[in-house]
């Protein structure tokens, strides 16, 4: 369950958890600026994603947290700091929660809160009918990247996510971001953690992450790329490798 993409040879191991529409090479964009020879990061394909498609799962924060440890076992690291985008946001929170002494830090990029993200009735109709739908899903990327982006770039990754992701699974990991709640058990928590928000996602937004994030941990940072929405690995992807290893540096 160790499918992954290697970038980098440094000391510092990080790795990295895709969101809900990616697979491991979520952060393809940003991978020329970043530190070679400073990190070593393993960029993780969840079960059901990439090379994981033939995977029965269970498709839940859960088992991705399980598989990032043994993907650090693997490794050979003892320690390391993670990286999550948007649903993936929320699965590294759940490695926090399983293995706080092996945690160095989090930066959690237009991340999915560790409480889930509340929908109206519209908005669930949105997202749960997205697994069959492709249009929902050009919808949601159009809607969570503020309606700005040119349609050739939506249509592509809405292709990459039927082509690199199956059904079942694509359709489970909602209930897992949107519906688990394990907020309790990250309230507290001294780890550093460095929140990312794009200025044009209209969702996870700066608000929701004062309200979670900076109110959970103590020692969290919050930060708002501009010309970014949800996806600044795409829309601002040198910006973006700065920020996040300006972080791990401190």
């Amino acid at each position: 369950m160790n499918a992954h993409h290697r970038v980098g040879t440094g000391p510092h191991g990080v790795i990295g958890l895709h969101g809900w529409f990616g697979d491991r090479h979520a952060f393809a964009a940003m991978e020329d600026a970043l530190a070679h020879t400073e990190f070593s990061y393993a960029f993780m394909d969840c079960r059901g994603y990439g090379d994981l498609v033939k995977d029965d799962g269970p498709y839940t924060m859960e088992q991705v947290a399980v598989d990032a440890i043994a993907l650090a076992d693997a490794l050979g690291w003892r320690t390391f700091s993670l990286v999550g985008h948007s649903m993936g946001g929320k699965a590294i929170q759940r490695v926090l929660t399983l293995a706080p002494e092996r945690v160095h830090k989090l930066v959690a990029v237009t991340p999915v809160p560790a409480s889930g993200v509340p929908f109206d009735e519209a908005g669930w109709g949105l997202f749960s009918g997205a697994a069959d739908d492709a249009d929902k899903r050009y919808a949601i990327i159009d809607y969570t990247t503020g309606s700005r982006l040119t349609p050739s770039w939506i249509r592509r990754k809405v292709d990459y996510s039927i082509a690199h992701s199956t059904r079942p699974a694509f359709a489970a990991y909602l209930d897992a971001w949107a519906k688990g709640d394990f907020s309790a058990e990250v309230q507290g928590r001294p780890h550093p953690v460095h929140v990312i928000v794009g200025a044009h996602d209209p969702a996870l937004n700066a608000e929701v992450m004062r309200a979670t994030f900076l109110a959970w941990y103590p020692n969290a940072t919050l930060e708002v790329m501009a010309n970014a929405g949800h996806y600044p690995m795409d829309e601002t992807p040198v910006a973006l490798a700065t920020s996040i290893e300006a972080f791990l540096r401190k």
